[in-house]
């Protein structure tokens, strides 16, 4: 799940934080959304699997296959953890590729331990408490699974702009084939997929820098790893939905050529 453009916008606030180190080989991040009020929310594809909670249900959300458009309720303060890309597949237990559904009820994969959660979960005052419940959570499915450490490296790997997928299969021991195998089950796509949408989401950090104006589309484009600005219009349109002068009028305001 891809972080907002803007940390803050309105009255709504995103944070993210350094998570419990018993669930770090998994947890990339944790954040904390304070949302303010109801509305739409565009999430970017990043690779990654989030767990969500939102004050009404426990979701595993997903966005490596495009933009994911959500309503965010009018709860007070939202939190999730991160999990890093390369872990989704083992941390929920199931192929990637069969999960479907851009956002799942935690409760379909893990019936009475999501619900159990959940019930805890409502009874938080705090960001912080609901953020050790998750932790807790994560850390007790970590003692029934063996985390894949070789997709979680590959995954690593490929987000250097200059990275092939054969270099980084030879670099970890095991055939194209095999590393295809991995990632598809870990991730949910195959190496090359996983290449452009890590790809997008470096561009998407470098948003600030062209909406500022430090850096044009251009330069932006060629930093990180696409052949030309209109390489850069096209992955953008596939996986935003919107081009990338829009993505940065939607930060700024300000009227940015496409």
């Amino acid at each position: 799940m891809g972080v907002p453009l803007r940390r803050r916008s309105g009255r709504s606030t995103y944070r993210e934080s350094v998570p419990a180190a018993k669930v770090a080989e998994v947890v990339e991040s944790a954040w904390t959304g304070l949302v303010g009020r109801s509305r739409p929310l565009r999430v970017f594809p990043d690779g990654c699997v989030d767990l969500v909670w939102d004050g009404r249900g426990l979701t595993a959300v997903t966005t490596v296959r495009g933009v994911l458009r959500r309503e965010l309720p009018s709860a007070e303060w939202t939190v999730g953890l991160r999990l890093r890309c390369g872990a989704g597949g083992a941390v929920l237990g199931l192929p990637m590729t069969d999960l479907t559904a851009e956002a799942t009820p935690l409760r379909d994969l893990w019936a009475g331990r999501a619900r159990r959660a959940e019930s805890r979960l409502a009874e938080c005052d705090i960001p912080g408490e609901a953020r050790s419940v998750l932790e807790a959570l994560v850390a007790e499915r970590l003692r029934d699974v063996e985390p894949d450490g070789l997709t979680i490296e590959a995954a690593r790997a490929l987000r250097s702009p200059g990275a092939r997928a054969d270099q980084v299969a030879a670099e970890l021991g095991v055939s194209e084939r095999g590393l295809r195998r991995h990632v598809r089950h870990e991730v949910g796509v195959g190496p090359k997929e996983l290449q452009r949408v890590l790809r997008f989401h470096r561009f998407l950090k470098r948003v600030e820098a062209v909406a500022r104006a430090r850096s044009s589309l251009a330069d932006v484009a060629a930093e990180v790893g696409y052949a030309d600005q209109s390489h850069l219009g096209r992955e953008c349109r596939r996986l935003a939905g919107a081009s990338p002068g829009a993505l940065v009028r939607s930060w700024t305001g300000r009227n940015v050529p496409d």
